[in-house]
């Protein structure tokens, strides 16, 4: 048995219980005994107590370790990997935050989430439709019930072409509208999938085999790990992007991470991308579309966009989608291209829906949807959801108003994150989409290296109680870049947020109450080093509300 599994702390098992009772903590000589003894004596024996308390939990340890090994091997070989990706940081930040979630009256010392990609900006445009069209929401139809129609089974392809609101069609309608209407999509090349994950893993499961890879470029979405990963077997090699030109796409990097996967006796199936980047927030350039285009042409591979924040972008450059590219270079059913290029889409970002869980898939390639459609089964959208979404939709007034009112939202939201991080001396990438903004505190840092920008993301989880996510969980090969969501929370509890982050690099990097940096970034760095030498030195867990 391993030593460091065996080694923890006995009170650990303070609260394990036998019969309903505790177990004790540490062994005494009973008062009797103690009458009979001399004060020599008893030191003695309270020391050989001391042991066999120690020596019962060592035993006990590993018992649980052993009972632990057994249940492991009484399951499957997927339920006890460790390739769902729950360890990252990304998902570590969110624990923290549920431990100790802010409140603006009940919590005032918890932690803020700005992990999480939401919009929350135009809900009021949602509610106040829905107010005006219950129909929508309340089973009927011209005020009579459609509660047994939508209760029944349906087929998992969808609620049928034939009804009154179509899903498929007033998707592909939005999906349209959103992109200018200068592409327009086959609702027969739609299948809809319970959110983008299910839509992301569905379509890997479609395209590659256990053991085959794709390519990613970095930094990327953190959930890819797990969604890609997990139960596809498939690999991720990363397509290793940097700061020096905005993150974007080159042939070198392409070229690198594909003879990367090739030394690894990986065979690449496919480039996925996603277009408006998370987390960077970026809308990809026509050049970067042609240069993927043509790259994964050459090596006869697939090519996924996941799309899902494309009516997220509030200020140029627009966003174009690869299927106009596809268009522009004049592709069609005939060529090999035609086929081998998909779309993922969600309402979850642009609507603000990710509880809704409406996700699709769009390929040209019919065996792609055939099969994407046999898998979708075990990824449903209720039949009332999809009701309540295509009469949605399908109200252009409505979705027209929605779309441009949500992107000044954005733009004034972020422009107000941008704001507050320079007060703090901090800069960001230049963005124009996205619930998010890809922040550089790279002058932040002790030592350029991730061990340092974990310890910088540690200290602002805990003590300036923001849940932000560091770019090593995005995988970024450089350390100091955090990613910050500005669109799940209100105005005052993002100033709120802005005042912690000053405050606290005003403490230790004596910034000035004006932007501006009043230091060199050596200095800086000494002063973070300060507090990472004291919080080596100090054992205590961190407590909620502190």
């Amino acid at each position: 048995t391993r030593g460091d599994e065996l080694s923890r702390s006995k009170n650990s098992y303070e609260k394990v219980k036998k019969g309903g009772e505790e177990w004790p903590t540490k062994l005494v000589v009973a008062t009797p005994v103690k009458q009979h003894m001399d004060q020599g004596a008893q030191s003695q024996v309270e020391v050989y107590m001391d042991l066999f308390t120690s020596s019962f939990y060592l035993y006990q340890e590993s018992c649980f370790f052993f009972l632990s090994k057994i249940k492991m091997c009484m399951l499957s070989t997927k339920a006890t990997c460790n390739s769902h990706g729950q360890d990252s940081s990304y998902f570590l930040g969110w624990q923290e935050y549920e431990k100790n979630p802010y409140h603006e009256v009940q919590n005032t010392k918890g932690i803020i989430q700005m992990g999480l990609a939401e919009n929350q900006l135009s809900f009021d445009i949602l509610e106040s439709w829905l107010a005006k069209n219950p129909d929508a929401a309340g089973f009927k139809r011209s005020g009579e019930s459609i509660f047994a129609e939508l209760a029944l089974f349906q087929d998992y392809h969808g609620l049928p072409h034939s009804k009154r609101h179509d899903p498929h069609q007033a998707l592909v309608d939005f999906m349209a509208e959103i992109r200018g209407n200068k592409v327009t999509f086959d609702p027969n090349h739609l299948v809809l999938t319970a959110g983008a994950t299910s839509a992301n893993e569905t379509l890997i499961f479609c395209l590659a085999n256990p053991g085959e890879a794709v390519l990613i470029p970095t930094p990327y979405y953190p959930g890819f790990d797990r969604d890609l990963k997990w139960r596809t077997g498939v690999e991720i090699v990363p397509i290793h992007c940097t700061s020096s030109n905005g993150f974007q796409i080159t042939e070198t990097a392409l070229q690198e991470a594909y003879q990367a996967a090739q030394k690894r006796n990986l065979r690449v199936k496919g480039v996925l991308v996603t277009n408006p980047s998370n987390p960077l927030g970026t809308t990809m350039t026509r050049s970067e579309l042609n240069l993927l285009l043509s790259f994964v042409e050459d090596k006869g591979i697939h090519l996924i966009s996941d799309e899902i924040y494309s009516g997220t972008v509030f200020s140029s450059p627009s966003f174009t989608s690869v299927m106009e590219i596809l268009k522009e270079r004049k592709c069609d059913e005939n060529s090999l291209m035609w086929n081998r290029v998909h779309v993922v889409y969600s309402l979850s970002k642009d609507l603000g829906l990710p509880g809704f869980r409406v996700g699709a898939i769009y390929s040209n390639d019919d065996m792609v949807v055939a099969a994407a459609t046999k898998m979708s089964s075990f990824g449903l959208i209720s039949s009332q959801t999809q009701y309540l979404l295509s009469a949605m939709l399908s109200d252009k007034k409505l979705t027209k108003n929605y779309i441009s009112e949500n992107q000044k939202r954005l733009k004034q939201r972020q422009k107000r994150l941008v704001s507050g991080l320079q007060k703090a001396g901090i800069s960001c990438l230049k963005g124009n989409a996205g619930l998010f903004c890809w922040v550089d505190m790279r002058h932040l840092l002790r030592s350029n290296t991730f061990e340092a920008e974990m310890e910088l993301w540690k200290k602002i989880v805990y003590e300036v109680r923001l849940n932000i996510s560091p770019g090593s969980s995005c995988h970024c090969t450089e350390p100091g870049w955090f990613r910050v969501c500005f669109a799940n929370l209100s105005e005052k509890t993002l100033d709120l947020a802005m005042h912690r982050l000053k405050a606290f690099v005003g403490e230790y990097f004596n910034v000035p109450d004006t932007y501006g940096r009043s230091q060199t970034n050596h200095s800086r760095r000494r002063s973070l080093t300060k507090w990472v030498f004291r919080l080596s030195f100090d054992d205590r867990s961190p407590v909620p509300g502190r």
